[in-house]
């Protein structure tokens, strides 16, 4: 009889991803005390979740981009929490870009349906599931309806050598007092599954998606971020983040990212002794010029359709942000020798363009 009641468990989760909360790694944020061993593995894998002793002044949210094969469905999702400086306001929220249409979607849930997993990434909110693996959607509100599952295959993940991952910001990670950290969970992975939103149907089989996070207790005040792993070629796969850092009452310009060809991960960043140009910011196009040891990058990032997505403020979600999802890069890399290894374009793209963007021009023009 116990052996029946197990196998229905089995089969009932792997058909409806509630019944994960029976699981022996899931934890509840609201009712969970200490959890022996976590912090060390946390700092080994800063895509799982940072925020298990926060109680106020603290977000942390997950940023799934996925892209249909034909690029008809093009969707941001946004998995988080929000404590805010007091810890008085406490909530779980899901917030979703739809890039053809610019329409933006928040949904806030109570805190107590917010849970983690201590051994790996995955997080819950209510009925809704998010990992490297899956994706599962189930909202119903008086206007809107999400519902469906998208699987995760073949992530392209950044990867450390050391036991201590630093991940995208390397050293810059375990600087405390910072206000916002980056990480980046996959560069690039391939999709299946449906998405069905207000009863229309998004398809994303042998679609492309992507996937990178923040925590902390607010963003920077002025800050460029531009994504795409949609080019001519599958497999490519580019980020960059520029912004000004603030760092205990002062602050200070860094940059970070990547580029991902022909299975090589190349990295740059202020933290690698890179050298980045800003020649020119304005409120929808950038130009950018990056030189390293390696390569010397040439970036052209202009802004389409712009939907406002809510950002945290001492942990509150508190600001507005616009974001592009359907925006244009342009980039060029070259090698030391001035051959080009890489030409190409996409209109498939987000871009950031945040803040005092003559601010961060000037900045940088200063090193």
């Amino acid at each position: 009889m116990c052996s029946i009641i197990l196998l229905f468990i089995f089969c009932s989760f792997s058909q409806y991803p509630l019944f994960a909360q029976t699981i022996e790694t899931e934890v509840n944020f609201a009712a969970h005390k200490h959890i022996s061993g976590y912090t060390f593995k946390k700092m080994k894998h800063p895509e799982i979740f940072q925020g298990n002793k926060k109680e106020k002044n603290y977000f942390e949210g997950w940023y799934f981009k996925m892209v249909s094969a034909n690029g008809s469905s093009i969707m941001s999702i946004i998995p988080g929490i929000s404590l805010s400086e007091n810890g008085q306001e406490q909530h779980a929220f899901i917030q979703i870009i739809d890039g053809v249409t610019a329409q933006t979607s928040y949904y806030s849930f109570p805190i107590e349906e917010f849970s983690f997993s201590k051994n790996e990434f995955a997080v819950r909110i209510g009925e809704n599931y998010f990992s490297k693996n899956r994706v599962v959607l189930n909202i119903k509100t008086d206007s809107s309806s999400i519902s469906g599952e998208v699987q995760l295959n073949n992530l392209v993940e950044l990867p450390s050598r050391r036991a201590l991952n630093a991940g995208i910001m390397g050293w810059y990670r375990f600087m405390p007092f910072m206000e916002c950290y980056h990480g980046v969970v996959s560069l690039n992975h391939e999709l299946s599954g449906t998405l069905v939103i207000d009863g229309k149907e998004n398809n994303f089989d042998n679609g492309l998606g992507y996937i990178e996070k923040d925590w902390g207790s607010s963003m920077p005040s002025a800050w460029i971020w531009m994504q795409s792993n949609h080019f001519s070629k599958r497999n490519n796969s580019f980020m960059l983040s520029i912004a000004d850092v603030p760092f205990i009452g002062k602050s200070f310009t860094g940059f970070l990212g990547f580029f991902l060809h022909d299975s090589v991960i190349y990295r740059f960043a202020t933290y690698t002794h890179a050298k980045l140009t800003l020649e020119e910011a304005t409120l929808n196009e950038t130009k950018i010029t990056i030189k390293d040891r390696k390569n010397t990058y040439q970036i052209l990032a202009v802004r389409n359709k712009v939907g406002l997505l809510k950002a945290p403020v001492k942990g509150a979600m508190d600001r507005r942000i616009p974001e592009s999802i359907d925006a244009k890069i342009s980039l060029t890399v070259m090698d030391r020798k001035g051959n080009i290894v890489f030409c190409d374009s996409t209109s498939i793209a987000g871009l950031e363009l945040v803040g005092d963007q003559e601010k961060l021009l000037q900045s940088l023009k200063k090193k």
